[in-house]
């Protein structure tokens, strides 16, 4: 019977033996990443960084598509096997260059992992006049898979991990109104949904991809301290959230939570090169394993069911080809 996680029946722990504290080191110890290639979107920066970093020192060849390709050859200085692109998420036609080039190498591709994303913006649309947080974190990463399907078809057991967030929780994936165009703009639900759609499409991907060999994943790093993501946060908002005083200091017990770099890595590296899921895909982790599925509104952690519905699902994929243009056709 055909395997796949619509209404996340898969979404089950594997007691992986790891934790939130689990770092990327020791995710990626005693596994040989010799002769695979591997690309990592926002791998000049943040846990994209750190992605790229170990995955090259376990022997993958890495490229890094990157907008500000001297900001990216300073940051990965010192990595062998790292190879700098240039792309830029919020343009189609860069999207396609880039794949492009990369089709015309001849090369498999055996890890595709979508890490790039924004957080926290103002309302801004691309050329199409799509909100940057869609576009950006989810028809992007729709659209570089898609072009990069024969490559992932032509390796030999492929992963596309993509990094999704907790903040899923915050919207489900408005089909009536995805730009903003009728509601008022809400940063958190612009980006809440943009993740939501991250989820969608990682387990529709996997049903669909699963006779090719192609597994999909999308995970939740974790709140981590010391990346860029929320340069643009509005002032305000973390005390609104709670996570700060009036003054903007950062609470003690919110400082104490959050990841370190390496740790927020753990899980993105955990769905790319786990053994325990050569036999599984198409679901949401953290923390280095499989997910729990959570229906309690109030409870962080774990994977919301609209997250994972079929119908949605099957749905959002029909948008984003119409949305992008894109007949994503995997035979």
């Amino acid at each position: 019977m055909e395997q796949n996680n619509y209404s996340g029946k898969l979404q089950k722990p594997t007691g992986s033996g790891f934790s939130a504290k689990s770092t990327s080191k020791e995710i990626i110890e005693g596994i040989d990443l010799t002769g695979k290639t591997a690309i990592v979107t926002g791998g000049n920066t943040g846990i994209g960084l750190e992605t790229a970093r170990t995955l090259a020192e376990a022997g993958a060849t890495v490229i890094v598509p990157a907008r500000d390709a001297e900001k990216a050859k300073r940051n990965l200085e010192g990595t062998a096997n790292a190879i700098i692109e240039k792309m830029d998420l919020m343009d189609p036609n860069s999207i396609d260059l880039f794949a492009e080039k990369f089709l015309h190498s001849g090369k498999p591709l055996d890890l595709l992992i979508n890490n790039a994303g924004i957080m926290w913006v103002p309302l801004r649309r691309d050329s199409r006049g799509y909100e940057s947080q869609l576009a950006t974190n989810y028809l992007a990463l729709f659209q570089l898979t898609a072009k990069l399907w024969p490559a992932l078809k032509k390796a030999d057991g492929a992963r596309v991990v993509n990094v999704s967030s907790g903040g899923h929780q915050f919207s489900d994936f408005d089909f009536e109104d995805p730009n903003f165009l009728k509601r008022e703009y809400e940063t958190l639900q612009g980006y809440g949904q943009s993740k939501t759609a991250v989820n969608l499409f990682s387990m529709e991907l996997d049903a669909r991809a699963r006779e090719y060999g192609v597994k999909s994943y999308s995970l939740c790093p974790g709140a981590v301290g010391e990346t860029e993501l929320a340069r643009e946060a509005p002032a305000g908002l973390f005390q609104k959230l709670g996570y700060s005083d009036a003054e903007g200091n950062i609470l003690p017990e919110v400082a104490a939570a959050l990841k370190t770099i390496p740790q927020g890595a753990a899980t993105t590296l955990w769905a790319a090169t786990s053994k325990s899921l050569d036999n599984i895909g198409g679901v949401y982790c953290e923390n280095a394993d499989i997910a729990s599925l959570n229906s309690n509104e109030k409870i962080i952690g774990g994977i919301k069911p609209y997250s994972l519905d079929e119908k949605n699902a099957k749905r959002l994929w029909k948008l984003s080809e119409q949305m992008t243009g894109i007949n994503f056709d995997l035979s």
